[in-house]
């Protein structure tokens, strides 16, 4: 069984400094509450590895706007304005990385790879300063593996031990940043006991999940 926590006991949690994976798509999927808590307790110099960065007022475009990121690792940030600022300005180093390479990274990560072969960014900018694999005459480009400190994570449910559920696109990335970062914290709509969610809907079991907020009074 697994102990509910607050979104700002789990704010604790994350000193400053840290890389957090986050899943969602344009806010969908991502966890908003512990965004806000992040927001609150003024966490800063952190990494963030998404596929975007949202949209200002929206998700993790609440970090951005607050000034918690120096680095964001994503595949676009075209919806939002303020991370396209703050890189021309140079307050954030972004790396923008093809999304299939980005959730093939994570994965890398989660599963224990030295890293992924792909063909895409040969011949771009995205090629500099990596190595080139050979295959059977054919060239890839060698991507590295990305880690996370913490995987903050969105659910449609978890139950007591901590088997999620995700529901239609909100399901997205989170799975799989489920599987790379050392601490995951997983933010449910509920909470429901055991032998609720069917084993075939758990797409990221309890074993990997280390912390679960309790839901919000009026249960979301």
């Amino acid at each position: 069984m697994k102990q509910a926590i607050k979104a700002a006991e789990a704010a604790e949690l994350i000193p400053d400094g840290s890389t957090l994976l986050i899943g969602g798509f344009m806010g969908v999927g991502s966890p908003h509450r512990l965004i806000d808590a992040i927001v609150a307790r003024g966490i800063n110099d952190l990494t963030i590895v998404a596929n975007d960065t949202a949209m200002p007022g929206r998700g993790i475009g609440k970090l951005v706007t607050a000034g918690c990121l120096t680095r964001v690792v994503a595949s676009h940030i075209g919806l939002n304005p303020e991370t396209q600022q703050k890189m021309i300005s140079g307050e954030i180093d972004v790396e923008l990385v093809p999304q299939g390479t980005l959730v093939e990274r994570i994965r890398a990560a989660g599963v224990g790879l030295g890293g992924i072969l792909t063909p895409t960014g040969l011949g771009t900018l995205v090629e500099e300063g990596k190595q080139i694999v050979t295959v059977s005459g054919r060239d890839f480009l060698l991507e590295e593996p990305i880690h996370g400190d913490f995987a903050l994570i969105a659910a449609h449910q978890a139950d007591y031990v901590g088997n999620l559920e995700y529901s239609l696109t909100a399901h997205n990335f989170n799975p799989i940043m489920a599987l790379a970062g050392k601490t995951v914290i997983a933010e449910p709509q509920t909470i429901v006991p055991i032998g609720v969610i069917s084993p075939d809907s758990v797409k990221t079991p309890g074993i990997l999940v280390d912390h679960l907020l309790e839901r919000q009074p009026d249960g979301s």
